[in-house]
């Protein structure tokens, strides 16, 4: 190979194999604590033995991959994190270690460079056997992934509507609701019920007369 062309194709072809961007995985596990995965890069490396075959292996598992839950300005959106779920990982330019465990600005810990120890892990990339269905065109949804669940908002009529088969619950020292309230079935309480100033558990009435008549109406 005299060709120089040749030569520096060679080599950077040499530098990128060393080159790590961003590659799918499967979780292997989630430690909620940390907030960091194990990941199985889900593309086998290629490997040439010593008779020159080439021959498709794993990639290590990555290790403490911090999992990228959407968040800002003191909220944040949380999902379970569960083996076998996808996802894609990304790569730093450098080392994030001293980042990762003391925050802040940071010298580097190492002088490596996108490095397979330096992942992050973004969730939601789906291969097709993975894919969800009944996916929304219309509304912006939090939803199981069996669409069984889901509230959603729709940015053309404002409607906002829950959906469950499950119980559905509320807490909180107070519900207000503003605006009419309409009830498809039965309303249950354990606690007292007011129209107005009157109360359903300790209301009297008024105009009563021992029989069979029908008293008159209901009195603060």
């Amino acid at each position: 190979m005299d060709d120089p062309i040749r030569w520096l194709a060679v080599a950077f072809n040499g530098l990128q194999s060393k080159l790590w961007t961003s590659i799918p995985g499967i979780i292997q596990s989630f430690d909620a604590v940390a907030m960091t995965c194990t990941v199985q890069p889900a593309i086998q490396a290629l490997v040439r033995d010593e008779a020159g075959s080439l021959s498709s292996v794993d990639l290590p598992l990555l290790l403490d991959c911090p999992v990228q839950f959407p968040a800002g300005g003191g909220c944040t959106l949380t999902f379970p994190v569960k083996p076998t779920d996808e996802c894609l990982v990304v790569f730093a330019s450098r080392c994030i270690d001293s980042w990762w465990q003391s925050g802040g600005i940071q010298a580097q810990a190492e002088l490596r460079m996108h490095d397979l120890s330096d992942g992050f892990a973004l969730l939601g990339f789906r291969s097709q056997p993975r894919v969800i269905g009944a996916v929304s065109t219309s509304s912006a949804q939090l939803r199981s992934d069996d669409g069984v669940a889901f509230v959603e908002i729709n940015p053309t009529t404002h409607a906002v509507n829950a959906t469950t088969t499950g119980p559905m619950a509320l807490t909180a020292p107070l519900v207000t609701i503003n605006g009419d309230v309409k009830v498809n079935g039965r309303v249950d309480t354990t606690g007292d019920v007011k129209a107005g100033t009157i109360s359903l558990q300790t209301h009297r009435h008024t105009g009563v007369t021992t029989g069979g008549g029908t008293s008159g109406g209901p009195t603060p």
